[in-house]
């Protein structure tokens, strides 16, 4: 059966196309920055969170990786990028799962989410987050996050998000993840509105 969070999504990745939605980035500059300060190499598995039709694989595709992973709760979402990316849709492994019933088919070197982690907004389903992260994770590997911060948004695509910062996000993670990095960013929304993202970088203990 359907539940109500993969309708709302299906929905979504339907009625719009990528520059009708809140966020749209033609080149993911910042997550971007964050695989070249790791310096992973071409094999490294690499998994994008809530991925939809986001330009990241593109990029990943283009740079050469050869093991990389798009998830997402939409199957429309990923349909989209498949198309986008024609021949080179090939390359990629395509997951249509809700991020809390995942089941890793691999241990990942590289996880990143960008927009994802913060529609999680019980305590529940946030735990059922991290022990699918914690176990998805290779020892020494890294998590990327990026979520809405104190500053963000309330809500995003009519629904309610958790804003995170550095001190709550690295709390939610602090058993088995040390964190590197954090930076804040705002992001032009496609209607020239702007948002104030968290990204925060962590490794594997």
């Amino acid at each position: 059966m359907m539940t109500d969070s993969k309708r709302h999504w299906e929905q979504v990745f339907a009625a719009k196309g990528e520059n009708e939605v809140s966020w749209f980035q033609p080149y993911p500059k910042t997550s971007i920055e964050f695989l070249e300060l790791f310096n992973l190499p071409r094999d490294a598995n690499i998994i994008d969170i809530g991925g939809g039709d986001s330009h990241l694989v593109d990029v990943l595709v283009e740079k050469g990786y050869n093991n990389i992973y798009v998830l997402d709760i939409s199957a429309n979402a990923l349909e989209k990028a498949k198309a986008r990316l024609c021949e080179k849709a090939a390359k990629v492994n395509w997951i249509v799962s809700d991020i809390i019933d995942f089941k890793p088919p691999v241990k990942f070197d590289f996880w990143h989410d960008r927009a994802a982690f913060h529609f999680l907004t019980t305590e529940a389903r946030i735990n059922q987050y991290v022990s699918v992260a914690e176990a998805a994770i290779k020892q020494d590997g890294y998590l990327i996050l990026g979520t809405f911060s104190e500053t963000g948004p309330t809500k995003c695509s009519g629904l309610e998000i958790k804003q995170y910062s550095q001190a709550s996000m690295s709390h939610t993670f602090e058993r088995s993840f040390e964190r590197i990095k954090c930076i804040e960013e705002v992001h032009l929304t496609p209607f020239n509105t702007t948002q104030n993202f968290l990204f925060c970088s962590f490794q594997k203990k």
